[in-house]
């Protein structure tokens, strides 16, 4: 049986998502961020980050990577598209998330909640918001006329990208100047998969 290693406070909330998006039996091992580092975890992931999964033997890490391997595996049309070409824009949104928007949100989050007051730095919190214009403004853009990435059909790109977007929610970034990314990922996480993901431990 699958199991997943992480917390739903962690990257880990995207593989639970994905898990129950496929319809998947599978164990959740909850495990705190800050117990990663220990020795029994380090040998499942050596980095000492999380998820992880361990599918009948084989174990993986990065959350990413996870969904796309659960996808590939489990996954059918429309959560994992069928052609080549749309496959292809799921690794699109999936890694341009990662690389345009989860570093920015990741600090500003970081400074406003998880460092003390007097350890916030605040020019790095000012060059986060900055940077993360341009990435909206491109998502905005794009979402123009359709409810998800690949049209009016929620694939893996929706999901893994609004695993990282779900961030600007949690420290209630303002995005009121890209109203289609606020109602993008309004949709996404309305699902019932997403909630069940997010109630975990």
């Amino acid at each position: 049986m699958l199991k997943i290693y992480g917390t739903s406070r962690s990257r880990a909330t995207r593989v639970l998502w994905a898990a129950e998006e496929l319809g998947l039996k599978y164990e959740h091992i909850p495990t705190a961020v800050q117990d990663a580092r220990k020795p029994e975890f380090l040998k499942i992931n050596p980095n000492g980050h999380l998820p992880a999964i361990d599918d009948d033997g084989l174990v993986l890490c990065e959350s990413v990577a996870i969904n796309l391997y659960l996808a590939e595996k489990y996954g059918k049309a429309p959560l994992w598209p069928s052609s080549i070409a749309d496959m292809g824009r799921v690794f699109q949104w999936s890694f341009w998330g990662m690389m345009e928007c989860e570093e920015p949100f990741i600090t500003l989050m970081m400074n406003m909640f998880m460092r003390p007051e007097g350890e916030r730095d605040k020019a790095a919190m000012a060059k986060a918001s900055e940077t993360l214009k341009a990435p909206l403004k491109v998502l905005d853009d794009h979402l123009k006329g359709k409810n998800y990435l690949l049209g009016n059909e929620f694939t893996l790109a929706d999901l893994n990208l609004a695993g990282v977007v779900i961030l600007g929610s949690m420290i209630q970034y303002d995005m009121s100047a890209t109203p289609n990314v606020v109602a993008w990922i309004d949709r996404c996480l309305a699902r019932p998969a997403a909630n069940k993901a997010r109630a975990l431990p």
